[in-house]
């Protein structure tokens, strides 16, 4: 059991949580700001969570919910208020509802994850504190003390889990729920530097091609919240073409943006894409969350190959843009 420590304090209204674990404070820090790997111990084992949402940023948010043996599901979000990368990062966690929207009549907690290398490998220490001594007896009576426990004692499995969230594992798809899914890989860059490749039209036009064969010869590129970008490709032979339009939502430049997506010349389907950049050992963590309008949707695109088109451009990007090897 990695806890060390669980320490109630009423009078500060706070609650300390001390974990020793064998991994290098970098490995670490990676488990909690990845997705993929925070879901698999962020709640008890009888209370898997996912993450639809999760930004390592300052006033970015996650979302997530916990799935329980009856198929029942409580929600949560934090709002990263401090980030010091691999040292500290400081949340305001709460409950929500399933679509992240805070729930007002039960309480939220401000947590503060430090990470510390030790002899033996790294120590985290993350300390709740609650608003009033009423809030932090409340969490307690639901069992907190006890979920924390049964977390994180889960960590040191996925911790091991060194080829499923490394670079080179590639391109990932994970299916969220009947409308979601989870794309994600590493690239061997900075999140500066992956976001540019994302933005510049002329960079864009070098990469993000697919499968070997195919031009872009239309990139435009949507600049500011409400604007329009459009995506058209051509193969060589000049026989087939295809491409997509759509709007930009939001943008956090350069972590995260939410666009639209929708193929020209079709009613639909429309996609909603939400993109995040996350600093990784060995380069940048790249997360697509994709929702389709229903499962037969997601399933028909999963179905043409998409994955793999995108593998290709990632690889492209890499060695052609980035200057990977």
């Amino acid at each position: 059991m990695p806890v060390t420590s669980l320490t109630r304090d009423a009078e500060a209204l706070t609650l300390t949580v001390v974990a020793d674990f064998g991994v290098s404070r970098q490995r670490l820090w990676d488990a909690y700001v990845d997705a993929r790997q925070i879901e698999k111990f962020w709640g008890p084992p009888t209370y898997p969570s996912t993450f639809t949402r999760h930004d390592a940023f300052v006033g970015g948010r996650s979302h997530y919910y916990m799935t329980g043996p009856e198929g029942e599901q409580h929600g949560g979000y934090w709002v990263w208020e401090a980030v010091e990368e691999p040292s500290r990062f400081v949340v305001t966690d709460g409950f929500a509802d399933l679509e992240g929207n805070p729930a007002e009549q039960m309480p939220a907690m401000r947590a503060e994850f430090d990470f510390e290398e030790t002899d033996a490998g790294s120590r985290l220490t993350v300390t709740s504190t609650f608003a009033s001594a009423e809030q932090l007896e409340q969490v307690v009576a639901m069992g907190m003390e006890e979920g924390v426990r049964e977390s994180m004692s889960q960590i040191d499995a996925v911790l091991a889990d060194l080829a499923s969230f490394a670079l080179g594992a590639g391109t990932q798809t994970q299916i969220l729920s009947d409308t979601q899914v989870r794309i994600t890989r590493i690239i061997r860059g900075s999140v500066a530097d992956v976001w540019r490749a994302h933005h510049d039209p002329d960079l864009m036009k070098r990469w993000l091609l697919g499968p070997d064969g195919w031009t872009m010869p239309v990139c435009i590129v949507a600049e500011n919240v409400g604007d329009t970008y459009t995506q058209q490709w051509a193969s060589e032979d000049g026989e087939q073409s295809f491409g997509f339009t759509g709007t930009l939502l939001e943008s956090a430049s350069p972590h995260r943006e939410v666009t639209t997506e929708q193929m020209i010349g079709t009613e639909g389907p429309q996609t909603r894409n939400e993109l995040t950049l996350t600093p990784a050992q060995g380069g940048t963590l790249l997360s697509l969350v994709v929702t389709y309008p229903d499962a037969a949707t997601r399933d028909m695109i999963l179905g043409t190959g998409m994955a793999d088109g995108m593998e290709t451009s990632y690889a492209r990007l890499e060695r052609e843009v980035l200057g990977s090897s």
